[in-house]
């Protein structure tokens, strides 16, 4: 029997304003979200449960926003990533309101979580074969194996013409595996194609054909344990209030420890998403684009 895969969409930042929200523009054909793309391209590609991570003060808001747009072919459920869900008795300091970032969105997900699952952003279009990639890893993994996947995107496919991005560079072992990623900021294209960074560090030279992450991941239950250390590991060191724990902060310790190998996905496919409000004609225009290709129907969620 087959095990079931999860999507975990991470969407806690759904709750400031409904109506501003670039995962929640109307951007494709019949106002499709970003949001709708991702969770249509994991149900084609086998996934049958869908986790979103909300913030528990905007629940309300997100079932109505939501409503049962996907239950007609997903099963789909909420976990609530809540500030004061702290490990070991550990109190919520004083005025902290920013959320703990995604490593905590994860684990707040995790008593849902009892087979394979991929973990993505509510405001990214990832791509058909991306998810496909990560399905097909997913149904090849034992589900004790700590064996792992992120997807990589060729850099040139994920800029922006209005302005400078920041990526996570993934550095491959020579075996191919992951070995190192590092958090490359303000990157902008240069005349011969190529992108060199910013941000008032020295400037460092990258190939358009390097591979990022765009946080698509591909994990079996046990990173959920590794992940926990690594958020009270975090915890420990006193955070200041705009300090989060990121998922790719927490997957690379791990591997630098050795508790956990992760495998690099290469896809072909274009990253899409709204950095800059200049964004938005340009994305737009991609995803009307693939629809007249054949690649979508015009209307996802019948």
């Amino acid at each position: 029997m087959t095990t079931p895969l999860t999507l975990v969409v991470l969407a806690a930042g759904l709750g400031s304003r409904y109506g501003g929200l670039k995962q929640l523009d109307p951007l494709g054909p019949g106002g499709a979200t970003l949001m709708d793309y991702s969770v249509y391209d994991a149900w084609r590609a086998g996934f049958t449960r869908a986790v979103f991570v909300i913030r528990p003060e905007i629940a309300a808001g997100f079932a109505e926003l939501i409503g049962d747009r996907y239950l007609s072919r997903l099963q789909v459920t909420t976990a609530h990533q809540r500030l004061d869900a702290l490990p070991g008795g550990i109190a919520l300091p004083g005025g902290r309101t920013r959320p703990w970032g995604t490593t905590q969105a994860v684990l707040a997900a995790a008593p849902q979580l009892q087979g394979p699952f991929a973990v993505l952003n509510a405001d990214d279009f990832y791509g058909r074969q991306s998810l496909r990639a990560v399905a097909e890893f997913l149904r090849r993994s034992p589900l004790d194996s700590h064996h792992h996947s992120v997807v990589g995107y060729r850099l040139g496919a994920t800029a922006s013409p209005a302005g400078g991005v920041n990526r996570a560079l993934l550095e491959q072992a020579a075996d191919g595996r992951l070995f190192r990623i590092t958090e490359l900021r303000e990157l902008t294209r240069t005349a011969d194609g190529n992108f060199v960074t910013g941000g008032g560090l020295s400037p460092r030279s990258v190939s358009a054909d390097a591979l990022v992450s765009m946080n698509l991941w591909g994990f079996t239950p046990a990173i959920l344990p590794v992940l926990a250390r690594a958020f009270e590991e975090f915890l420990a060191t006193g955070p200041g209030e705009r300090d989060e724990s990121y998922l790719p902060d927490a997957v690379q310790v791990s591997v630098a420890r050795g508790q956990a190998t992760v495998e690099v996905l290469p896809t072909p496919d274009r990253w899409c998403g709204v950095t800059y409000p200049e964004d938005r004609p340009w994305v737009g225009a991609a995803l009307w684009s693939l629809v007249e290709q054949g690649l979508y129907p015009e209307s996802l969620w019948p």
